[in-house]
C-alpha cells in the first residue's frame, strides 16, 4: 500500500493546499460581501454564480485538458483561482465579484477532474476503494482546515484574500515537479437526467433538493454567521462545525441505507436534517445551540446525497453506473446554482432566518416525496449497492472506484451475492 501511496502524494498535498485555498475564499467572499453591504440578492447571486460556474467548467475543461496536458492544466487554472482571489481584495464590487465565482467555479472543477484522472491512472485495482477514501479525507480534512484561517486576520483587508491566493499558488508547486505519467482524460459514458427523474424520482429529488440546500449553505452560510453578531472566530467554527459533521455521520447513515428500504431511510434522514435546522428560525439562538444545530444538520444532510445516488444505482446495470451517476451530479450542481440566490432573494424580506428556513423547507420536501414513494409501490432493485461517503466534486471520481466484484452466476438470485456490488456517488 504504502509503495502505491507515496508516488501520488505530490497530487494529495497539492489537492489540500488548493482545496484550503479555495475552501477560504468561498467564506471570505460571502462575509466580506455582507461587511460591504452588498444586497442580499447580490449575496445569493455570488454564490449562484460560482456553481454555474462549476456546470460550464464541466463542459468546458476536457478539450482543454486533452490538449495542453494536466501539469500545464493546473498551472493554468491554478494560476487563475489565485488571480481570481487577489482581484476580489483589489476590487469591491458586486458585478465584478459575480464574474469572479463564475470563473473560480469554472477552474476549481476542471482541477478536480484532472487530478482525478491522474488518479484514477496510477492506482491500482485492487487498492482503488483505499485511495478513493484517502482522497475524500483529504477534500474534507481540508475544507474544514480552510475555514479556521478565518481567524488569523479581518476580512476586511487584502490579507486574508492574498493567504488564499498563496495556498492556491503552493498548490501548483508539487503537482508541476511530479514525475508521474500524464494519463489522458477519458469521456464518461452519457446518461438521460429525464430518464432519472421517469425511472427513480427519488434519486432525483434528492440530488436537486441537496444541491438547493448545501449550495445555498456553503455561499450564505458564511453570512448567516456573520450576522450573528459573534465574530470571525465563531464563523470559522461553524462553517467548520457542519463540514464535520457530515464527515462523521454519512458512514453509519449510509450503512443504514444499505439494510432496508433505501427511501425510508433517505426521508427519516431529510425529516431529521429539517428538524436540526429549525433552531436556526429563532432569533438570538446562543453560540452554542447553534453549533449544534448545524453539526446536526450538516451530519444528516450531507448523508444524503449518497443515498439518492446509490438509489439510482440500484436500479442500474453496471455499465449504466458512471454515466448514470454523472447525471444525478448535474442535477445536484442544478440545484446548487438555484439554492444560493433564492435564499438572497429571500433575505431580502424575511431576515437571516430564510436560510434556515430553506433548510426546513427543501428537506421536509424531500421527505415527503421519498415516504409517499416508498409507501406507494416496493423498491425493484436491479442489483443492491453500497453506499460510500464522499464530497461533491467531479463526475471523474467516480472512475477513481474499483470495479464491481464479479458475481458467481449460480449464486445471483442470492441476497448477499448482489450485496457486494460498491456503488459510486458525489456530494456537495
Amino acid at each position: 500500500m504504502l509503495a502505491h501511496t507515496l508516488p501520488i502524494a505530490s497530487l494529495m498535498s497539492g489537492v489540500a493546499l488548493l482545496l484550503i485555498g479555495n475552501g477560504l475564499l468561498g467564506t471570505l467572499v460571502a462575509v466580506r460581501g455582507n461587511q460591504e453591504g452588498f444586497s442580499d440578492a447580490f449575496l445569493g447571486l455570488l454564490g449562484s454564480g460560482y456553481f454555474a460556474g462549476y456546470l460550464v467548467g464541466t463542459l468546458l475543461a476536457r478539450p482543454f485538458i486533452e490538449r495542453v496536458g494536466h501539469i500545464r492544466a493546473f498551472a493554468f487554472f491554478a494560476t487563475g483561482i489565485a488571480g481570481v482571489a487577489l482581484l476580489h481584495g483589489l476590487i469591491v464590487s458586486p458585478v465584478v465579484w459575480v464574474a469572479l465565482r463564475v470563473l473560480a467555479g469554472a477552474a476549481i472543477v476542471a482541477l478536480y477532474m484532472l487530478i482525478e484522472s491522474w488518479l484514477n491512472d496510477q492506482t491500482p485495482a485492487a487498492l482503488r476503494g483505499r485511495i478513493f477514501a484517502i482522497y475524500m479525507v483529504v477534500n474534507q480534512v481540508s475544507l474544514a482546515a480552510a475555514q479556521q484561517i478565518l481567524r488569523l486576520d479581518s476580512a476586511d483587508t487584502l490579507a486574508l484574500f492574498a493567504m488564499s491566493a498563496l495556498f492556491v499558488c503552493f498548490a501548483v508547486m508539487p503537482v508541476t515537479a511530479t514525475r508521474m505519467t500524464q494519463p489522458s482524460v477519458h469521456r464518461g459514458a452519457s446518461f438521460s437526467v429525464l430518464r432519472i427523474m421517469r425511472g427513480t424520482p427519488v434519486a432525483a429529488a434528492g440530488a436537486i433538493m441537496t444541491g438547493m440546500s448545501l449550495g445555498a449553505f456553503s455561499s450564505m452560510g458564511p453570512v448567516y454567521a456573520s450576522r450573528a453578531g459573534y465574530g470571525d472566530t465563531w464563523i470559522a467554527l461553524f462553517m467548520s462545525a457542519s463540514i464535520l459533521g457530515g464527515a462523521l455521520l454519512q458512514w453509519p447513515l449510509g450503512v443504514l441505507s444499505d439494510r432496508g428500504d433505501r427511501r425510508k431511510v433517505l426521508a427519516v434522514t431529510a425529516s431529521l436534517a429539517a428538524l436540526s435546522a429549525a433552531p436556526l428560525l429563532v432569533p438570538g439562538l446562543g453560540q452554542d445551540a447553534a453549533i449544534v444545530a448545524i453539526a446536526l444538520f450538516g451530519g444528516f444532510g450531507f448523508a444524503i446525497y449518497p443515498m439518492a445516488v446509490a438509489h439510482l444505482v440500484d436500479h442500474l446495470s453496471p455499465e449504466q453506473v458512471v454515466g448514470g451517476s454523472s447525471a444525478v451530479l448535474l442535477l445536484h450542481g442544478i440545484g446548487a446554482a438555484i439554492g444560493p440566490l433564492a435564499v438572497g432573494l429571500s433575505m431580502a424580506w424575511m431576515g437571516t432566518s430564510a436560510l434556515a428556513f430553506h433548510f426546513v423547507a427543501t428537506h421536509t420536501l424531500l421527505a415527503l416525496i421519498a415516504w409517499l414513494a416508498a409507501r406507494r409501490s416496493p423498491d425493484e432493485i436491479t442489483e443492491h449497492a453500497h453506499c460510500v461517503p464522499m464530497v461533491r466534486t467531479s463526475a471523474t471520481v467516480l472512475e477513481i472506484m474499483p470495479p464491481p466484484d464479479p458475481i458467481d452466476e449460480s449464486a445471483e438470485d442470492s441476497a448477499a451475492a448482489a450485496a457486494r456490488r460498491p456503488v459510486t456517488s458525489e456530494t456537495v
